[in-house]
Order: structure tokens, then C-alpha cells, then sequence
């Protein structure tokens, strides 16, 4: 799978968005302590922006910014043959199409390192008003997952509670209540039993700081 395979599989913005804000709001739930997530949503990282976003802990990461254009995503897989410190920098075609209106964010400090070089291995954009989500025209390696689509982005392709239940079940190694994910990936409000559920040792109270970080609905 590549990266034009995803784009092919992501849903309109509004519903990508959502979905990644219940990411966020699931692992706020199953792991109080921030360092062991994956999956954060920040609904303020700009004055114009809110920020969806995955790390492994391993070197795999992406990066999505939803503003008034559209979204852009960034994802990179350092193990990735694409990756741009195998060569002198990304690898072809894979920004070379972004438009001007997402220019600031092929530039963004946030996904370049201390050089200013662009970590990225894949990406997508879509503006506000696109029929689908658009990539650059690459000539990719002749690998089954080349620039780490495929595993970077999982659970946006799979979005249902199933998909996130087992990957959960096996990253946490706790079982994880089926019932109590579907109610959050619906975005409905959280509830004491549906926070117990997932987690018997945090409450409503505890996740006060994350549910307003992540823009949760209250209502």
C-alpha cells in the first residue's frame, strides 16, 4: 500500500477530523500518562489550525493540519526507503505538487528537522471544495509498503471500533470494551460509564484538561 492507495480510502475532511479527534480522546482515556500515546489532537495548535497527529515511539510518525483551506497530512517512516536521509532530501514528486495554500506547511519547523529538511515519506492534501484527497505523481521503490502508508496510516484507512479495538487490545495488552469505542469514534458525549469501561482507574474529572485540548464535545 502507498500513500496514493490511502488517499484513495480517506474520507471528506469533516469526517477525517472527527475521526482523529476521537483517536485522541480514546487514548486519553486508556493512557493517562501523554508520553505512552499515540494518537493527540490538538484543537488550538494555531490561531488558525487544529492538529491531528500519530507517534510510535520508533520513528514513524504523521502530522495532519486541518485549517480554513482544507487538511494537510505528513507521515514518515524512517525506516522507509523514501525516507529523505537516504538521500539529499524527500524523495521525488512527493512534495513537488503541494499547492501554495499548504506551501506554509511543507515549510512548517514542526515537520522539518534542525536543518529545515522536510521529514516526510508520504503525504496528502485535500482543499476545501476537492472532490478527494490528492498526492504528488511518484515513481515509488519496488517495495509492498514503500513509503510506510500502510502502517502509518491504519487506523485512518480502518476506522471502524473493530480496527481500533485490536490494535488497542494489542498495544495496551488490556482488553478494550467494543461498546465503550464505538461510542467515542460516534463522537457522542463521555460518560462516567463509558470513561470506566475503557479505563475503571480514571474519571470524567481526570480527563478535564484533555477533553478541552482535544475540542471533545460536551454536548
Amino acid at each position: 500500500m502507498t500513500v496514493q492507495d490511502v488517499a484513495r480510502q480517506l474520507p471528506e475532511i469533516a469526517v477525517l477530523r472527527e475521526h482523529c479527534r476521537s483517536l485522541a480522546m480514546l487514548e486519553a482515556v486508556l493512557s493517562p500518562e501523554r508520553g505512552d500515546r499515540y494518537y493527540s489532537f490538538d484543537d488550538r495548535w494555531s490561531e488558525e489550525e487544529s492538529m491531528g497527529s500519530m507517534r510510535d515511539g520508533s520513528g514513524g510518525e504523521y502530522s495532519i493540519a486541518f485549517s480554513a483551506a482544507g487538511a494537510y497530512i505528513r507521515g514518515f517512516d524512517h525506516e522507509s526507503a523514501m525516507s529523505p536521509y537516504a538521500g539529499d532530501g524527500p524523495w521525488p514528486g512527493v512534495l513537488d505538487e503541494v499547492p501554495d495554500v499548504f506551501r506554509s506547511c511543507v515549510e512548517e519547523p514542526a515537520f522539518s528537522d534542525e536543518d529545515g529538511m522536510p521529514v516526510v515519506t508520504a503525504c496528502m492534501w485535500r482543499e476545501t471544495g476537492d472532490g478527494g484527497w490528492r498526492t504528488g505523481t511518484i515513481d515509488f521503490p519496488d517495495k509492498g509498503d514503500p513509503d510506510g502508508a500502510g502502517r502509518l496510516f491504519q487506523l485512518l484507512v480502518d476506522r471502524s471500533p473493530e480496527g481500533f479495538q485490536r490494535w488497542a487490545e494489542d498495544y495496551y495488552e488490556v482488553p478494550v470494551d467494543l461498546e465503550a469505542v464505538r461510542h467515542v469514534l460516534s463522537s457522542r458525549v463521555l460518560t462516567e460509564s463509558v470513561v470506566s469501561a475503557l479505563n475503571p482507574g480514571v474519571t470524567l474529572a481526570d480527563l478535564a484538561q484533555d477533553i478541552a485540548g482535544i475540542g471533545y464535545p460536551l454536548r
